[in-house]
């Protein structure tokens, strides 16, 4: 006997992340439903799956009600603006998709019987006064500042996650995603390894916030998809932690960016943004004792693929 191809849904699946998940999973014969409704995932991200038979599109903002016909045994929530250029324009479709989107996310799962997982984010730990970060430490964040529409809809969104197992059953996961970078991210996202190869690709100045010596810890987009994947089969409630433990300056990333591209851009300095970051780094202790994962792409490596990614795109 045959047994049926199991069905996952990703919302946000247009998404930077969203649509490498969706092509990972229609590569591995499941079907595929992909929401979206465009705000920050765009449609040539997925164009290569269009024609698939196993996937599917729905335009839907996830913050509504969504009706799908059918089984469903997996949902994904990725869906919401990810980067600060984006929350800061959308500040209340970010809370909205974190409160409501997840709340309609979870309660499909729940009428499916499905697997859910919730793609929270390492901005709930804010501007940390515990570094490195480990899944226990409860964070440092300003909830009416500007970047607090972002924190506190995941940090929501975590809560109601955990509710709903516990009250409801769901057979939840919640992955903390550290910096990701990769192919197919925006020119005009907002956040450093794009911003910087744009510049450097286009020679002209570098914009660094700050002194530089902020942190950051980078995560290639092929690492954490199989981090994502391995955490779905789990059998891990509460949050894990997903990222590169390397820790380097945001200096260091302009310089090497720099040095890849061959550019004759110079780095300029402007002012920090309210509560931004001062450091960044995951304790991946959990992932790597529960999960087996670990990354393995290099910075230059997975660098070197992006950069090659945004000359052609």
């Amino acid at each position: 006997m045959v047994s049926k191809m199991k069905t996952v849904l990703v919302t946000g699946g247009a998404g930077f992340i969203g649509s490498h998940l969706c092509d990972r999973f229609v590569e591995k014969k499941l079907n595929v439903i992909c929401v979206d409704n465009l705000i920050s995932g765009d449609m040539k991200n997925i164009t290569q799956l269009l024609k698939k038979n196993n996937f599917k599109f729905v335009r839907h903002d996830i913050s509504k009600p969504i009706k799908i016909k059918g089984s469903v045994d997996y949902i994904l929530h990725f869906a919401s603006p990810a980067s600060p250029v984006d929350y800061m324009m959308y500040p209340i479709q970010t809370l909205k998709v974190g409160a409501l989107g997840t709340h309609n996310a979870l309660g499909l799962a729940k009428a499916k019987k499905a697997k859910f997982m919730l793609a929270s984010t390492s901005e709930v730990y804010g501007d940390p006064l515990v570094h490195p970060q480990p899944e226990s430490y409860w964070g440092h964040v300003n909830p009416i500042g500007p970047r607090g529409v972002y924190d506190e809809a995941k940090r929501f969104a975590e809560a109601i996650t955990m509710a709903y197992h516990r009250v409801h059953k769901i057979d939840s996961r919640i992955i903390r995603i550290f910096n990701t970078y990769g192919p197919r991210m925006r020119r005009q996202d907002g956040r450093a390894v794009p911003n910087f190869i744009d510049q450097a690709l286009k020679n002209i100045p570098i914009t660094v916030y700050g002194d530089g010596s902020q942190t950051r810890s980078f995560c290639y987009i092929d690492d954490l998809v199989e981090g994502i994947i391995k955490l779905m089969h789990s059998d891990i409630h509460t949050p894990i932690n997903i990222g590169n433990p390397n820790e380097f300056t945001i200096k260091e990333l302009a310089r090497i960016v720099l040095k890849l591209t061959g550019s004759k851009s110079r780095i300029v300095y402007k002012p920090l943004p309210q509560d931004d970051p001062k450091q960044r780094k995951p304790i991946i202790a959990q992932a790597k004792r529960l999960l087996k994962w670990q990354p393995k792409t290099p910075l230059k490596e997975g660098l070197e693929r992006t950069i090659s990614w945004f000359r052609i795109s």
